[in-house]
């Protein structure tokens, strides 16, 4: 077959360009596609395969093999050269595909005198589209050229895919028009209405193919110089002199400069694309090999040329932020992922927030429960689904958003908010009243808090206190270690603003999924079991020391409560607290005025301490129960694993055993004992828990009034036998029971 030249590669894009402009159905633009390539290349066969679902290719269409075979043929991903393709994101050329390993033979398409095989991916920066494939009977191996023009026209083919070429009989019908509805995860519960703001805004290509080449080199020029200039401004701006800021940002500005980055994108300009069409294949290539490597450092300059492209593709179509698009006055943010710090930045303007990644133990998760709006993870895909302006409904309850809802869908979400506005009025009416059962007991409701935004929620909720304030916010939404004088000012102005009511410190709670932008990262198997909270406390004892004095100098006379988190062995909890005495001893030396009185204590997260001896229960001032994290461990089940997750209850009688069985202990050696953690803040759970004698339960503001409520109304001793009589039933499970009781109640 002949090399294809420039011009000829131009023709066949104008033939694509033209097919997608030209009336029909989406099945008839595949078939001209598909005759269009095979007849320009020369070669016998040319097959489109999409995806079905995440794991399955399809045969959409084909010029060359059996027809009855489309829509019928099926390839599982990574399955046969063409899942290979899909799996691996990349180009698959052979002379002889029967010899090539994991071949599959599907004699339906009649492939067999085919020999020859040609397969690119269809996908658009990191999005998985599809495969193309160009067959021929002759047994021989493509040319470089011919690879990368395939390579190029399945780069629109996949722009065409983003506008909708492929779908229905509605020609100018788009892929960003329909309802679409994402089940993810609960991130943080509520539910809100709004528009779309897009933290990374997608852009849209509407001229994958341009006629001048000329014309789209110079509008590359133009916009690479724009780029130079701004990213030379960032970097003057950021005055980091010396240390690795300074070179991380010198790096990222000689990417800027890259003459072969740059020299890519214009042989895929005279190949025919356009300026835009170019930046984004090789920043999808730059995915690709992203998603390949292992290599950390390689990673991050992967990152970079992403970034960079994304810059570069939002000057050439004036699309995104940089063009100073208002945000909506009722902005649902969504994003692959966010930090701390720059979900901290949007504010309490969001009406909620939607993320591909996360985890529900996540800083950025954290941080949303403390702006108290909505937050959903896990909703795959919905970046690349999503425009900035899209109605949006997030359903933090259920895990479920729905974008560019039906009318009929609409309404029923509005009326579920509405009938939640109406619960909220009526807990505010119990703020001022005691948790106080019908049986007499009353029970302390403290709330969780991690920000100085969460401090007025202290009065609007009714809490009696701070029964856990995560310290680890600070470290994690900073771009280094923040200094003691201003550890001890927020310190001391969480206490100012907590008015005289108690406030339960917990020391650095770093590891795991809280990884502190200047701490290297350590690959561990488990990091939930790994080098987390005290743990990392011990080892790096400077950190700790340091903001163990920065506390003991905030309270300045008043009552410190400090705690221990994820205390697995009483010599983790002898060394903190020996080390905190001693900071007290060291502050007091300085002149420093010593607190009024130092409560120390320690969260049991692990069933290990729950086993400990009662030596150890009288060295503690208080015990917390930290139930996220207890109930993983009891159930070996990881929190963040939503397969293994949701098939274990708190209400299940083992667990409830071991929650009895702490109480009791505490209450023999009379010391006392809280509950902190979601299932605190559930009225169903946190009405059993005081039925077995917790009489303090710390949870997230918002659900103070509804666990109110239910105690209020509630007889805790007729709740506690019933409870009993169960268990000697042989009940494994205690929620239907409880459920039926206290729906009758």
């Amino acid at each position: 077959m002949p090399e294809r030249t420039d011009s000829e590669s131009r023709k066949l894009l104008k033939r694509l360009r033209d097919t997608l402009a030209a009336p029909g159905d989406g099945q008839a633009r595949l078939d001209s596609i598909t005759h269009h390539i095979a007849d320009s290349m020369g070669t016998q066969v040319c097959s489109i395969y999409l995806f079905r679902d995440p794991d399955t290719l399809e045969l959409c269409a084909t010029e060359g093999l059996r027809r009855q075979a489309v829509h019928q043929t099926r390839l599982r991903l990574g399955e046969g050269l063409v899942g290979r393709v899909a799996r691996t994101g990349r180009a698959i050329n052979t002379a002889n595909a029967p010899s090539e390993p994991g071949f599959r033979y599907m004699p339906e398409t009649g492939e067999e005198i085919f020999p020859s095989f040609l397969g690119v991916p269809i996908q658009r920066v990191g999005e998985k589209l599809g495969v193309l494939v160009v067959q021929s009977r002759d047994a021989r191996q493509y040319s470089e050229d011919e690879i990368y023009g395939l390579e190029v026209v399945a780069m629109v083919l996949a722009e065409m895919a983003e506008l909708g070429a492929f779908l229905g009989n509605d020609a100018q019908l788009s892929a960003h028009r329909l309802p679409a509805v994402f089940r993810g995860v609960t991130g943080q519960e509520g539910a809100a209405e709004g528009q779309v703001w897009l933290h990374e805004p997608r852009v849209v290509i509407t001229n994958p193919v341009a006629d001048d080449p000329e014309k789209e080199r110079a509008r590359l020029g133009e916009a690479v110089a724009m780029l130079r200039q701004t990213v030379d401004e960032m970097v003057t701006a950021a005055d980091l002199t010396g240390g690795d800021g300074e070179g991380v940002l010198e790096t990222y500005r000689m990417f800027t400069r890259s003459r072969s980055w740059l020299r890519r994108m214009e042989e895929d300009i005279d190949l025919g694309l356009s300026a835009e069409a170019a930046v984004e294949k090789e920043q999808s290539h730059a995915r690709a090999k992203l998603e390949a490597t292992a290599d950390p450092y390689l990673r991050d300059r992967l990152h970079d040329l992403d970034d960079l492209s994304n810059r570069l593709l939002r000057i050439l179509t004036g699309q995104g932020q940089d063009t100073g698009l208002a945000m909506p006055p009722n902005p649902i943010l969504v994003a692959r992922n966010i930090g701390p710090a720059e979900l901290l930045e949007y504010g309490r303007g969001l009406r909620g927030v939607v993320l591909e990644e996360g985890s529900v133990g996540s800083h950025a998760a954290i941080v949303a429960r403390s702006l108290s709006i909505p937050l959903v993870i896990h909703a795959a895909r919905i970046t690349d689904e999503a425009l900035n302006g899209d109605p949006i409904l997030v359903d933090g309850d259920t895990g479920v958003v729905h974008l560019r809802p039906e009318d009929t869908v609409a309404a029923a979400f509005r009326d579920k908010i509405a009938m939640q506005a109406e619960a909220q009025k009526r807990y505010a009416g119990l703020r001022d009243l005691p948790a106080t059962a019908t049986c007499g007991t009353t029970v302390r409701l403290l709330m969780n808090a991690g920000l100085m935004a969460d401090l007025p929620s202290l009065e609007g909720s009714g809490a009696e206190g701070v029964g856990l304030f995560r310290t680890e916010l600070q470290f994690l939404i900073r771009t280094r270690v923040p200094k003691r004088s201003e550890l001890a000012a927020l310190y001391r102005r969480v206490m100012d603003n907590a008015r005289g009511k108690p406030v339960t410190f917990r020391t650095l709670d770093i590891g795991s999924d809280k990884v502190l932008p200047y701490m290297k990262r350590i690959d561990e198997p488990n990091p939930a079991m790994g080098w987390r909270a005290i743990r990392v406390g011990l080892e790096k004892r400077g950190v700790l020391q340091m903001q163990l004095q920065a506390l003991i100098r905030a309270a300045e006379g008043r009552d410190l409560h400090v705690m221990f988190p994820f205390i697995a062995d009483c010599d983790e909890y002898y060394e903190g607290r020996a080390m905190l005495l001693a900071q007290l001893e060291r502050e007091a030396a300085m002149g420093h005025v010593p607190p009024t009185s130092l409560r120390i204590g320690a969260m049991l997260e692990t069933p290990s301490l729950a086993f400990a001896p009662d030596a150890f229960f009288r060295q503690c001032d208080f015990i917390s129960i930290g139930g996220n994290d207890l109930k993983q461990f009891f159930f070996a089940a990881d929190r963040e694993n939503e397969r293994v997750r949701k098939r274990y209850d708190t209400l299940s009688v083992p667990f409830l055993n071991l929650v009895e069985m702490i109480v009791n202990r505490c209450a023999a050696l009379d010391v006392p004992l809280s509950f902190c953690g979601e299932d605190a803040g559930r009225p169903v759970e946190a009405a059993v828990m005081a039925a077995l004698g917790l009489k303090t339960l710390s949870m997230r503001p918002a659900s103070i009034g509804p666990v109110k409520a239910l105690l209020r109304r509630t007889d805790l001793r007729a709740l506690r036998a019933l409870i009993e009589n169960e268990r000697a039933g042989g009940t494994t499970n205690m929620r239907p029971a409880v459920t039926r009781f206290l729906a009758e109640g």
